[in-house]
């Protein structure tokens, strides 16, 4: 069973940066794309970035494309969220998960592993 625990979340101001960490267990992280994904109130939950496995080809959201960047370090089973010029839309709780394979997809269908969540909240 893989477990996925993310960290980082906080309350920050608008403009401000935080950085969001999942941490992995298993051998084959480094074997699997990864994706961050989130959920505001009321809304449903939406893709935000993903990573590749081998090559770390990384795709993002229209929304925070620029402002964020995904990364992976496979030694450590840990991939990051690194989110810049924080906006108040950006508030939600925030998940990583761990894709059927070695491609990224903007789907939740394509993850079978999720983290619990971590909450991002951005004042104005």
């Amino acid at each position: 069973q893989v477990q996925l625990v993310e960290s980082g979340g906080g309350l920050v101001q608008a403009g401000g940066s935080l950085r969001l960490s999942c941490a992995a267990s298993g051998r084959t992280f480094s074997s699997y794309a990864m994706g961050w994904f989130r959920q505001a109130p009321g809304k449903e939950r939406e893709f935000v970035a993903a990573i590749s496995s081998s090559i770390s080809t990384t795709v993002y959201a229209d929304s925070v494309k620029g402002r964020f960047t995904i990364s992976r370090d496979n030694a450590k089973n840990t991939v990051y969220l690194q989110m810049n010029s924080l906006k108040p839309e950006d508030t939600a709780v925030y998940y990583c998960a761990r894709a059927l394979g070695g491609g990224y997809s903007r789907l939740e269908g394509g993850y079978n592993y999720w983290g619990q969540g971590t909450q991002v909240t951005v004042s104005s």
